[in-house]
Protein backbone atom coordinates (compact mmCIF):
# COMPACT_ATOMS: atom_id res chain seq x y z
CA UNK A 1 0.00 0.00 0.00
CA UNK A 2 1.31 3.46 -0.66
CA UNK A 3 1.64 5.69 2.01
CA UNK A 4 0.62 8.73 2.23
CA UNK A 5 3.86 10.33 3.05
CA UNK A 6 4.34 9.59 -0.73
CA UNK A 7 1.35 12.28 -1.16
CA UNK A 8 1.59 16.13 -1.59
CA UNK A 9 1.60 17.96 2.01
CA UNK A 10 -1.42 19.82 -0.08
CA UNK A 11 -2.98 17.45 -2.37
CA UNK A 12 -4.57 19.42 -5.11
CA UNK A 13 -6.08 16.64 -7.74
CA UNK A 14 -8.36 14.27 -6.10
CA UNK A 15 -10.43 10.98 -7.28
CA UNK A 16 -13.71 11.32 -5.35
CA UNK A 17 -15.67 7.79 -4.97
CA UNK A 18 -19.25 8.14 -3.57
CA UNK A 19 -22.71 6.69 -4.11
CA UNK A 20 -25.86 8.21 -1.88
CA UNK A 21 -27.11 11.52 -1.01
CA UNK A 22 -25.24 11.95 1.95
CA UNK A 23 -21.46 11.68 -0.13
CA UNK A 24 -22.82 14.77 -2.47
CA UNK A 25 -22.12 17.62 -0.20
CA UNK A 26 -18.13 16.53 0.48
CA UNK A 27 -17.99 16.60 -3.40
CA UNK A 28 -19.10 20.00 -4.08
CA UNK A 29 -17.42 21.42 -1.01
CA UNK A 30 -14.10 20.37 -2.66
CA UNK A 31 -15.19 21.50 -5.86
CA UNK A 32 -15.74 25.14 -4.26
CA UNK A 33 -12.87 25.03 -2.36
CA UNK A 34 -10.84 24.87 -5.58
CA UNK A 35 -9.55 21.33 -5.49
CA UNK A 36 -9.12 19.54 -9.14
CA UNK A 37 -11.42 16.31 -9.55
CA UNK A 38 -9.90 14.69 -12.72
CA UNK A 39 -12.51 11.88 -12.12
CA UNK A 40 -15.45 10.83 -9.38
CA UNK A 41 -16.12 6.89 -9.37
CA UNK A 42 -19.74 5.52 -8.35
CA UNK A 43 -21.92 2.49 -8.55
CA UNK A 44 -23.61 1.48 -11.65
CA UNK A 45 -27.22 3.01 -12.55
CA UNK A 46 -29.75 0.83 -11.71
CA UNK A 47 -33.03 0.35 -13.02
CA UNK A 48 -35.86 1.86 -11.24
CA UNK A 49 -39.71 2.10 -10.91
CA UNK A 50 -42.26 -0.15 -13.33
CA UNK A 51 -40.55 1.47 -16.64
CA UNK A 52 -37.16 -0.05 -15.54
CA UNK A 53 -35.70 3.08 -16.35
CA UNK A 54 -32.04 3.58 -15.56
CA UNK A 55 -31.18 6.21 -12.49
CA UNK A 56 -28.36 7.19 -12.00
CA UNK A 57 -26.62 7.48 -8.13
CA UNK A 58 -26.68 10.89 -6.37
CA UNK A 59 -22.96 11.31 -6.69
CA UNK A 60 -23.00 10.40 -10.14
CA UNK A 61 -25.51 12.89 -10.80
CA UNK A 62 -24.32 15.64 -8.83
CA UNK A 63 -20.57 15.36 -10.55
CA UNK A 64 -22.45 15.29 -13.99
CA UNK A 65 -23.76 17.95 -13.37
CA UNK A 66 -20.85 19.75 -12.07
CA UNK A 67 -19.07 18.77 -15.38
CA UNK A 68 -16.98 16.01 -13.93
CA UNK A 69 -15.77 12.87 -15.49
CA UNK A 70 -17.87 9.61 -14.02
CA UNK A 71 -16.70 6.11 -14.26
CA UNK A 72 -17.94 3.06 -12.11
CA UNK A 73 -15.25 0.79 -11.68
CA UNK A 74 -12.50 1.51 -9.09
CA UNK A 75 -9.88 0.67 -10.82
CA UNK A 76 -10.23 3.81 -13.38
CA UNK A 77 -8.61 5.44 -10.74
CA UNK A 78 -5.57 4.48 -11.61
CA UNK A 79 -6.09 5.33 -15.13
CA UNK A 80 -6.06 9.53 -14.29
CA UNK A 81 -3.08 11.04 -12.76
CA UNK A 82 -4.35 12.13 -8.68
CA UNK A 83 -2.57 13.06 -5.50
CA UNK A 84 -5.10 11.13 -3.64
CA UNK A 85 -8.17 9.28 -3.20
CA UNK A 86 -11.14 10.79 -1.20
CA UNK A 87 -13.71 8.03 -0.47
CA UNK A 88 -17.35 9.06 1.29
CA UNK A 89 -20.13 6.42 1.55
CA UNK A 90 -18.96 4.41 -1.11
CA UNK A 91 -20.04 1.17 -0.46
CA UNK A 92 -17.97 -0.81 -2.54
CA UNK A 93 -14.47 -2.79 -1.79
CA UNK A 94 -11.25 -0.81 -2.55
CA UNK A 95 -8.68 -3.95 -3.59
CA UNK A 96 -5.31 -4.05 -2.90
CA UNK A 97 -4.11 -3.01 -5.94
CA UNK A 98 -5.54 0.12 -6.21
CA UNK A 99 -4.42 1.47 -3.04
CA UNK A 100 -1.12 0.17 -3.85
CA UNK A 101 -1.01 2.56 -6.67
CA UNK A 102 -2.91 5.54 -5.09
CA UNK A 103 -3.15 6.65 -1.52
CA UNK A 104 -7.56 7.25 -0.01
CA UNK A 105 -8.51 8.55 2.76
CA UNK A 106 -12.50 8.63 4.31
CA UNK A 107 -14.77 9.92 5.93
CA UNK A 108 -15.84 7.54 8.62
CA UNK A 109 -19.54 8.39 10.32
CA UNK A 110 -18.43 7.46 14.02
CA UNK A 111 -15.47 7.98 16.30
CA UNK A 112 -13.19 4.81 15.32
CA UNK A 113 -12.74 2.72 16.40
CA UNK A 114 -16.37 2.29 17.70
CA UNK A 115 -18.60 1.74 15.04
CA UNK A 116 -16.40 0.88 12.37
CA UNK A 117 -18.83 -0.80 9.75
CA UNK A 118 -21.63 -0.21 7.43
CA UNK A 119 -24.40 1.22 9.44
CA UNK A 120 -22.10 3.71 11.97
CA UNK A 121 -24.91 6.44 12.11
CA UNK A 122 -28.08 3.56 12.82
CA UNK A 123 -25.95 1.64 15.35
CA UNK A 124 -24.97 4.38 17.27
CA UNK A 125 -28.55 6.11 17.67
CA UNK A 126 -29.92 2.19 18.21
CA UNK A 127 -27.25 1.87 21.43
CA UNK A 128 -28.30 5.14 22.83
CA UNK A 129 -24.64 6.75 22.62
CA UNK A 130 -24.67 9.90 23.67
CA UNK A 131 -22.27 11.30 20.97
CA UNK A 132 -20.66 10.30 17.77
CA UNK A 133 -18.76 12.28 15.28
CA UNK A 134 -16.45 12.22 12.42
CA UNK A 135 -12.99 10.55 11.53
CA UNK A 136 -10.86 11.53 8.72
CA UNK A 137 -8.90 8.57 8.26
CA UNK A 138 -6.71 6.26 5.74
CA UNK A 139 -8.09 3.63 3.92
CA UNK A 140 -6.46 0.01 4.43
CA UNK A 141 -7.25 -3.38 3.60
CA UNK A 142 -8.71 -4.02 7.02
CA UNK A 143 -12.42 -2.78 7.81
CA UNK A 144 -11.91 1.05 8.87
CA UNK A 145 -8.84 -0.24 10.55
CA UNK A 146 -6.58 2.64 9.08
CA UNK A 147 -5.19 5.89 11.40
CA UNK A 148 -6.93 8.85 11.96
CA UNK A 149 -6.00 12.49 10.88
CA UNK A 150 -8.83 14.04 12.36
CA UNK A 151 -12.02 13.28 14.46
CA UNK A 152 -14.41 15.57 15.51
CA UNK A 153 -17.42 15.11 17.80
CA UNK A 154 -21.51 15.35 17.33
CA UNK A 155 -23.51 15.25 19.94
CA UNK A 156 -26.55 12.96 19.35
CA UNK A 157 -29.93 15.07 20.66
CA UNK A 158 -32.57 13.10 22.80
CA UNK A 159 -34.84 13.68 19.45
CA UNK A 160 -32.66 13.35 16.54
CA UNK A 161 -33.64 10.80 13.92
CA UNK A 162 -31.52 8.86 11.72
CA UNK A 163 -31.72 11.24 9.48
CA UNK A 164 -30.87 13.91 11.71
CA UNK A 165 -27.82 13.07 13.16
CA UNK A 166 -26.89 11.84 9.59
CA UNK A 167 -27.09 15.59 8.27
CA UNK A 168 -25.75 16.80 11.30
CA UNK A 169 -22.01 14.56 10.47
CA UNK A 170 -22.47 14.86 6.97
CA UNK A 171 -22.05 18.96 7.42
CA UNK A 172 -19.54 18.55 10.38
CA UNK A 173 -17.44 16.03 8.14
CA UNK A 174 -17.40 18.03 4.74
CA UNK A 175 -16.44 21.20 7.03
CA UNK A 176 -13.47 18.27 8.44
CA UNK A 177 -12.61 17.09 4.62
CA UNK A 178 -11.60 20.38 3.48
CA UNK A 179 -9.79 22.13 6.26
CA UNK A 180 -7.56 19.00 6.75
CA UNK A 181 -6.82 19.25 2.86
CA UNK A 182 -6.32 22.55 3.06
CA UNK A 183 -4.03 23.04 5.89
CA UNK A 184 -2.03 19.33 4.99
CA UNK A 185 -2.35 16.12 6.24
CA UNK A 186 -0.02 15.25 9.09
CA UNK A 187 0.68 11.64 9.98
CA UNK A 188 -2.75 9.67 11.12
CA UNK A 189 -2.58 8.48 15.11
CA UNK A 190 -3.24 5.10 15.22
CA UNK A 191 -7.02 3.87 16.59
CA UNK A 192 -6.99 2.84 19.88
CA UNK A 193 -9.74 1.24 22.15
CA UNK A 194 -11.83 -1.42 21.63
CA UNK A 195 -14.17 -2.51 18.25
CA UNK A 196 -17.21 -2.08 17.67
CA UNK A 197 -18.67 -3.26 14.68
CA UNK A 198 -21.98 -1.41 13.05
CA UNK A 199 -23.67 -3.91 10.93
CA UNK A 200 -26.61 -3.49 8.29
CA UNK A 201 -29.88 -2.97 9.68
CA UNK A 202 -31.88 -6.01 8.65
CA UNK A 203 -35.35 -5.28 8.04
CA UNK A 204 -36.56 -7.73 11.01
CA UNK A 205 -34.63 -5.81 13.39
CA UNK A 206 -37.03 -2.85 12.27
CA UNK A 207 -39.96 -4.57 13.98
CA UNK A 208 -41.49 -3.50 17.14
CA UNK A 209 -40.62 -5.93 19.57
CA UNK A 210 -43.42 -5.11 22.47
CA UNK A 211 -41.94 -6.56 25.51
CA UNK A 212 -38.91 -4.33 24.78
CA UNK A 213 -38.16 -1.34 26.84
CA UNK A 214 -40.14 1.53 25.23
CA UNK A 215 -37.04 3.87 25.28
CA UNK A 216 -35.70 1.01 22.82
CA UNK A 217 -38.68 0.86 20.72
CA UNK A 218 -38.58 4.83 20.45
CA UNK A 219 -34.81 4.97 19.06
CA UNK A 220 -36.14 2.01 16.62
CA UNK A 221 -38.64 4.02 15.62
CA UNK A 222 -35.97 7.37 15.41
CA UNK A 223 -33.90 5.21 13.28
CA UNK A 224 -37.15 4.91 10.53
CA UNK A 225 -39.01 2.47 8.92
CA UNK A 226 -39.81 0.49 12.20
CA UNK A 227 -43.43 -1.64 12.08
CA UNK A 228 -45.21 -3.72 13.83
CA UNK A 229 -48.73 -5.71 12.68
CA UNK A 230 -52.38 -4.60 13.53
CA UNK A 231 -54.87 -7.11 13.10
CA UNK A 232 -52.85 -8.97 10.63
CA UNK A 233 -51.48 -6.01 8.14
CA UNK A 234 -48.33 -4.07 8.51
CA UNK A 235 -48.39 -0.58 10.09
CA UNK A 236 -45.41 1.55 10.02
CA UNK A 237 -44.68 3.49 13.39
CA UNK A 238 -43.01 7.07 12.22
CA UNK A 239 -43.19 8.85 15.34
CA UNK A 240 -43.22 7.89 19.13
CA UNK A 241 -42.93 9.18 22.53
CA UNK A 242 -42.25 7.21 25.56
CA UNK A 243 -44.64 7.99 28.11
CA UNK A 244 -44.78 6.97 31.94
CA UNK A 245 -47.69 4.30 31.57
CA UNK A 246 -47.71 0.64 32.29
CA UNK A 247 -49.83 -1.98 30.00
CA UNK A 248 -49.77 -5.52 28.52
CA UNK A 249 -47.05 -5.56 25.85
CA UNK A 250 -48.78 -4.65 22.74
CA UNK A 251 -52.04 -3.59 24.29
CA UNK A 252 -53.53 0.25 23.29
CA UNK A 253 -55.21 2.45 25.48
CA UNK A 254 -55.64 5.82 24.35
CA UNK A 255 -52.84 5.70 21.55
CA UNK A 256 -50.22 4.44 24.46
CA UNK A 257 -48.94 0.97 23.86
CA UNK A 258 -47.54 -1.70 26.25
CA UNK A 259 -43.77 -2.42 26.13
CA UNK A 260 -41.74 -4.36 28.74
CA UNK A 261 -41.73 -1.36 31.10
CA UNK A 262 -43.60 2.10 29.97
CA UNK A 263 -45.55 2.83 27.03
CA UNK A 264 -45.39 4.19 24.08
CA UNK A 265 -47.68 6.91 22.42
CA UNK A 266 -47.72 6.90 18.99
CA UNK A 267 -47.61 10.36 17.02
CA UNK A 268 -47.17 9.11 13.18
CA UNK A 269 -48.26 5.81 11.55
CA UNK A 270 -48.46 4.38 8.07
CA UNK A 271 -50.67 1.83 7.36
CA UNK A 272 -50.11 -0.70 4.98
CA UNK A 273 -50.89 0.73 1.42
CA UNK A 274 -51.52 4.60 2.75
CA UNK A 275 -49.44 7.58 3.13
CA UNK A 276 -48.17 8.41 6.98
CA UNK A 277 -50.84 9.81 9.25
CA UNK A 278 -51.58 11.05 12.35
CA UNK A 279 -52.19 8.40 14.58
CA UNK A 280 -55.06 9.82 16.14
CA UNK A 281 -56.35 9.65 12.56
CA UNK A 282 -55.86 6.33 12.25
CA UNK A 283 -57.16 4.87 15.79
CA UNK A 284 -60.62 6.79 15.06
CA UNK A 285 -61.07 5.22 11.83
CA UNK A 286 -59.26 1.61 12.61
CA UNK A 287 -61.56 1.54 16.08
CA UNK A 288 -58.82 -0.79 17.95
CA UNK A 289 -60.97 -2.71 21.20
CA UNK A 290 -59.91 -4.40 24.17
CA UNK A 291 -59.38 -7.43 22.07
CA UNK A 292 -56.58 -5.75 19.15
CA UNK A 293 -53.14 -5.72 20.01
CA UNK A 294 -50.08 -4.18 18.02
CA UNK A 295 -47.78 -7.47 16.93
CA UNK A 296 -50.93 -9.62 15.78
Amino acid sequence: MVTLAAVPEFPRRLVYLGTPQMAVPPLRALVAAGFEIPLVISRVDKRRGRGGDLSASPVKAAALELGLPVAHSVDAALDVSADLGVVVAFGQLIRPHVLEQLPMINIHFSLLPRWRGAAPVERALLAGDSETGTCLMQVEEGLDTGGVFDRRTVVIAASDTAADLRRKLVEEGTRQLVECLLRGLASPLPQVGEPTYARKISPDELRLDWTRPAMELERLVRLGGAWTTFRGKRLKVAGATVVDAAGQPGVIDDMVVGAGDRGLRLDVVQPEGRAPMDARSWSNGSRPGPTDFLGA
